[in-house]
């Protein structure tokens, strides 16, 4: 039975911002019921230990994210969630002291990126409050990402575009020292005790019309990781995130079934001889950073 170390759940498709990173999703705008989350939860339960609320979407928009966290607690799982950190002063009731809750990651990059931002300042000490009071009460991971510097910032080491945002988090933090002399693209920081840094390269969402490689490389799909969009399709990876590779639906077969279906297989074997089989996946340049 395959096993996964990161299973993304969409909880929503809907986003309250318009980031230049990320392309807006064409699918039907909706958030996941309770009761589908529920019946998710006990399809996937042999599969994985840890769930994402992420694919596309702000999960910290939904209405219930209280009721997900505490249902995921009751069948056994540990949840983290990637959010563009907007809302997370009126969301922080429904966070703070749920036992499930194992890591957020506050992206950062999210200010820069969306042309309507406004006092950045102020959006970032209501991240610094809540991830005070959060670790204070328990031993939530906080990972601060930057994924926003271009491929001339990692070659030349320069990478001030994020001096403003950095400067903010060395003064709350007391740091006597610069971010980007110990930060390495690519990995992290610590700053404090359960919470770090991450800057990397900002990364192209795999698109159908985008220039098609040679097909050559291998990828962690359907090996560590799968997803469930909010419509209950499967998907083989996290950056799939329009449901190209629809690998079945969890609403009409169980998920066992489906990862072991005719289209997985194949993508799975594909990646075993390091040969990308789907059109989105040659299209992925993701893809190309686990080499040839």
């Amino acid at each position: 039975m395959k096993k996964f170390k990161k299973f993304y759940i969409e909880t929503t498709s809907i986003c309250n911002l318009a980031c230049s990173f990320c392309p807006p999703t064409e699918r039907q705008a909706r958030f996941i019921k309770v009761e589908d989350f529920s019946k998710i939860l006990d399809d996937i339960k042999p599969h994985t230990d840890y769930i994402y609320f992420h694919v596309k979407g702000e999960p910290l928009l939904h209405p219930k994210i209280d009721q997900l966290l505490d249902l995921s607690y009751e069948k056994g799982f540990k949840v983290n969630i990637t959010t563009n950190g907007t809302l997370i002063h009126k969301a922080a009731s429904k966070l703070l002291g749920k036992p499930a809750l194992r890591q957020m990651n506050f992206s950062l990059h999210s200010f820069d990126g969306h042309a309507g931002s406004e006092n950045r300042e102020g959006y970032l000490r209501e991240i610094f409050t809540f991830v005070r009071e959060a670790t204070a009460l328990s031993d939530l991971i906080v990972s601060f990402r930057l994924w926003n510097l271009t491929r001339d910032n990692v070659e030349n080491h320069i990478r001030s575009r994020n001096r403003a945002t950095l400067g903010l988090i060395e003064e709350e933090f007391g740091l006597d020292y610069r971010i980007e002399e110990k930060v390495v693209p690519g990995s992290g920081v610590k700053i404090a005790e359960r919470i770090y840094l991450n800057q990397d390269v900002e990364f192209d969402w795999p698109d159908l019309k985008a220039e098609e490689d040679d097909g050559r490389g291998f990828c962690h799909a359907l090996r560590n990781q799968a997803g469930i969009l909010v419509d209950g399709t499967v998907i083989p990876c996290c950056l799939d995130g329009e449901g190209v590779i629809n690998l079945g639906n969890v609403y009409d077969r169980p998920f066992s079934e489906i990862i072991e279906g005719e289209r997985a297989n194949r993508l799975y074997e594909g990646f075993s001889r390091r040969e990308a089989v789907e059109e989105l996946c040659r299209k992925c340049g993701y893809r190309r950073r686990f080499g040839k």
